[in-house]
């Protein structure tokens, strides 16, 4: 299944159905009297957060959501039917814009949330809603209430605990399939990760979520590379995980670049709390993994981990620091009797 974070829709509510005139007229009743109906309401946009979808690519097939119209009201006092809603389905974590795409029109972060997007049109009156005893018969009826269109963009913002940072090759996919299910596509060439990737981590009977995003290079805030369209994805994260490629000769900056880049991306990202680790240390002796961690230390002024995705070293030690830094309320409780195997 491809993945797609932004799409534009185009959207128009129902009109509502005109009003009708009509008078009675039936054998043995001299003065029947108006009796035309109403018409009926325009169908509603709805938009709705629901579970089991982490990507747009729906609306890459069909981008125009008409409602339907209401009918027309008629005789015999009938009010006409009103027209259908349509309700767009949207993976949790997605943004509604304007067509500005800056003004932000709703914000689904919760399943079943549900927001009115566009409005139907009310049914016009028929001529019996005129009827009154100075004008007893009223040969008015109104028109139904034109529908609403607009043009708005959808954006997903991925919810996730965690959030990878490094550049390209730094060993972010390769943290995630070493610590949960995800099996992202890993190769020894840059931009591997094309797109982001979510995995369930779990340590010490508790779960979170960890998203995994294309890496960043310098200038990506100006287009370069894939730039940084992949970082709303850990907008909403609770802490992020900088991993620098020990194997680098120049640790420090390419700590800096990052940073640089989450800086210039705006917002709170740079200021969210990061946890640093030096990876792929099973490639460095130890005078070498000396000497990166000390260049590290010196160009973040804070604690840095070790680690080895592929060796599984220091992993652990890193799952437990990101937990610290995420909220109790974020974190869910694994049965410990799930994870032990089935024995025949």
């Amino acid at each position: 299944m491809k993945f797609l974070d932004l799409c534009k829709v185009y959207i128009r509510s129902g009109a509502g159905g005109g009003g009708c005139v009509s008078f009675r007229r039936e054998k043995y009743i001299e003065f029947g009297g108006p009796d035309g109906g109403d018409g009926g309401t325009g169908g509603t946009v709805w938009a709705e957060a629901v579970d089991g979808l982490n990507t747009l690519i729906d609306f890459r097939y069909q981008q125009h959501f008409f409602a339907k119209n209401g009918q027309p009201g008629m005789g015999r006092q009938r009010t006409g039917k009103d027209g259908d809603d349509i309700v767009l389905r949207v993976p949790v974590g997605t943004e509604i814009l304007d067509e500005d795409e800056e003004t932000v029109v709703a914000d689904l972060t919760e399943v079943g949330q549900r927001v009115k997007l566009a409005r139907g049109g009310n049914g016009g009156f028929g001529n019996l809603h005129f009827k009154s005893a100075t004008n007893q018969a009223p040969r008015r009826a109104n028109p139904g209430q034109e529908g609403v269109e607009r043009t708005l963009w959808l954006r997903l913002k991925l919810i996730a605990d965690v959030g990878l940072l490094g550049l390209p090759n730094a060993g972010k996919s390769t943290f995630l399939a070493a610590t949960s299910n995800a099996r992202p596509k890993i190769a020894d060439y840059p931009f591997t990760t094309l797109h982001p990737n979510l995995g369930v981590v779990g340590v010490d009977n508790v779960e979170f979520v960890v998203a995994d995003i294309p890496g960043l290079i310098e200038g990506a805030s100006e287009g370069r590379g894939l730039g940084d369209l992949f970082l709303g994805h850990v907008e909403r994260c609770a802490v992020l995980l900088h991993l620098v490629d020990g194997t680098s000769d120049t640790v420090a900056q390419d700590y800096q670049t990052i940073i640089t880049e989450l800086e210039a991306y705006g917002g709170d990202l740079a200021d969210k709390p990061r946890v640093t680790v030096l990876n792929k240390i099973d490639a460095l002796d130890d005078e070498e993994r000396n000497a990166a961690k000390t260049a590290l230390q010196k160009a973040c002024g804070g604690t840095v981990m070790l680690m080895s995705g592929v060796a599984r070293d220091g992993v652990t030690e890193v799952l437990r620091a990101l937990r610290k830094q995420i909220d109790d309320d974020r974190l869910r409780k694994s049965d410990p009797q799930e994870e032990e195997q089935w024995r025949p």
